[in-house]
């Protein structure tokens, strides 16, 4: 058996802290954080006016708790800044679990980035950042990435290829027409999901193994990512459509609605107003359809805490039987 999972790690950003006196941020950088200090200078880049600041360590531990007790062979992981506090974080709070880290950066400019922790051996690596799409075919279209990976088993023999992804949120920035502002990340998220399903066909096709995971931001039946859970013809298999629970969510307090209506859940939305909490299968396991039958165990660990236990998602794995 292999377990398989992922998890969004919610802006799991480098430790270091720099305070700096700055009168005015420069406008000509599109985007990122970070402080660089060169000749008693300071060279300052920002994102949206504000800078970087490290993962609280309390929710760094809450986080690593949960990835220990979910022990997992294969990870999927979003929101990590860079390889370097990857390595750091399964050197220091995961006591090393995986001896295999992966991630390459991506195009978001906020500097999340995807990655894949791992027990089994890791082969080819492949980045499918640069990716366009046919009505936009001079701009990227991933927000992040589509990082694919072969898992070897320890003879280095193919188990399965792994595709890790992070889709666009519906986030809208400020002073943005909220309804056009919809439409277009709607418009990408369905570009991206036609741009996986093209490379993963590409790829392996529907005979192929493969397991594709990661934070599709919208739920499994979502029209905009129709176009992702069908290869070649081939529907691929939702493995967390009736997953277990480690255990029951808290309950919604008075007036805030009957709460989840299914297990099958990882992100919990609480909209201004009076409009009850929104919840949804963000992050999803789809399996090829060589896979369907070898597939067991769905779980999903559930927070303790409405705002989340570390991270605003809960992770979910499956065993496969390989």
């Amino acid at each position: 058996m292999v377990k398989v999972g992922t998890f969004n790690l919610n802006n799991l950003f480098s430790r270091f802290n720099f305070r700096a006196e700055i009168d005015t941020a420069p406008d000509d950088f599109p985007g990122g954080i970070s402080l660089t200090f060169e000749n008693d200078d300071v060279k300052v880049r920002t994102f949206m006016g504000r800078l970087i600041r490290a993962k609280d360590e309390k929710d760094r531990d809450k986080v690593a708790r949960r990835i220990i007790e979910m022990d997992v062979d294969v990870l999927a992981v979003q929101e990590v800044e860079h390889i370097g506090i990857l390595k750091e974080f399964n050197r220091d709070s995961l006591e090393s679990l995986y001896p295999h880290v992966v991630l390459i950066e991506g195009n978001d400019r906020r500097l999340i980035d995807v990655g894949i922790l791992s027990k089994f051996p890791i082969g080819k690596i492949t980045t499918h950042q640069t990716a366009v799409h046919p009505d936009e075919p001079n701009k990227r279209v991933f927000s992040r990435d589509l990082l694919q990976a072969e898992i070897l088993d320890e003879d280095r023999n193919p188990l399965f290829t792994l595709y890790n992804t992070h889709l666009k949120s519906h986030y809208v920035p400020y002073g943005t027409d909220p309804v056009a502002g919809g439409i277009a990340a709607d418009s990408r998220r369905r570009r991206q999901a036609e741009t996986i399903a093209r490379i993963i066909e590409e790829e392996g096709g529907p005979g192929g193994r493969y397991v594709l995971a990661g934070d599709m931001n919208d739920p499994p039946d979502s029209p905009h990512l129709a176009p992702m859970i069908s290869i070649g013809g081939a529907p691929l298999t939702n493995a967390l459509s009736n997953p277990v629970e480690t255990r029951k969510p808290r309950p919604e307090t008075a007036g805030q609605g009957p709460g989840p209506l299914t297990p099958a859940w990882t992100h919990r939305f609480n909209p201004p107003g009076p409009e009850p909490p929104e919840y949804a299968l963000y992050d999803q396991i789809w399996l090829s359809p060589s896979l369907a039958d070898r597939f067991s165990n769905p779980k999903i660990d559930r927070r303790t805490l409405h705002g989340g236990d570390g991270s605003d998602h809960d992770p979910a794995w499956i065993e496969l039987d390989l």
